[in-house]
């Protein structure tokens, strides 16, 4: 079934998964194609937030503080009528719950991923650094998704290519 659009505001799409599942290149891949078909489009991830707020708490409790501050952060861009790919660990149960019921456009896409895989790949080398702090999936369990609108599994045997063709195609089918 197609979600309905508030067509005064933005869509927020939410892209979550463990750090290194490929959310961030995912989110450049398809940002062009989001533009195009609906819109003024900005990505932001977790960790340009953390730059640009200079944030640095990895626990689980300071990892939902930040949270609550990047989904409020998120409102006020798609009320400006600004899509917004939102690639953020996200993790929790509360924000999504919070996002469903406070954004009108929310589209929440989970990347799928096993830590293993993501671990082997080591393409953002935060699971090989010593001393590197709390990490989701590995010593903070995650609340995995359990309704998300789409599901994009990267085992990374598939190319980003094929799975940003894969994530259009779901993301056309339901908006």
């Amino acid at each position: 079934m197609k979600k309905r659009l508030n067509k005064n505001k933005g869509i927020l799409f939410w892209i979550t998964g463990l750090s290194g599942s490929g959310k961030t290149t995912l989110s450049k891949k398809i940002k062009n194609k989001i533009s195009k078909y609906y819109g003024p489009t900005i990505i932001v991830s977790g960790d340009d937030l953390r730059k640009i707020f200079n944030l640095r708490g990895y626990s689980y409790s300071e990892r939902l503080v930040l949270n609550r501050k990047f989904r409020k952060f998120a409102k006020f861009v798609i009320n400006q009528k600004i899509n917004l790919i939102f690639a953020i660990v996200g993790m929790f149960h509360e924000a999504r719950s919070w996002n469903k019921k406070n954004i009108e456009n929310y589209v929440e896409i989970y990347i799928k991923s096993n830590i293993k895989n993501i671990i082997k790949s080591n393409k953002k080398k935060i699971y090989k650094k010593k001393g590197v702090g709390d990490i989701v999936g590995v010593n903070i369990k995650p609340e995995l998704p359990k309704k998300p609108d789409i599901i994009i599994n990267n085992n990374f045997k598939t190319s980003m290519n094929n799975l940003s063709t894969q994530l259009l195609k779901k993301i056309r089918n339901l908006i």
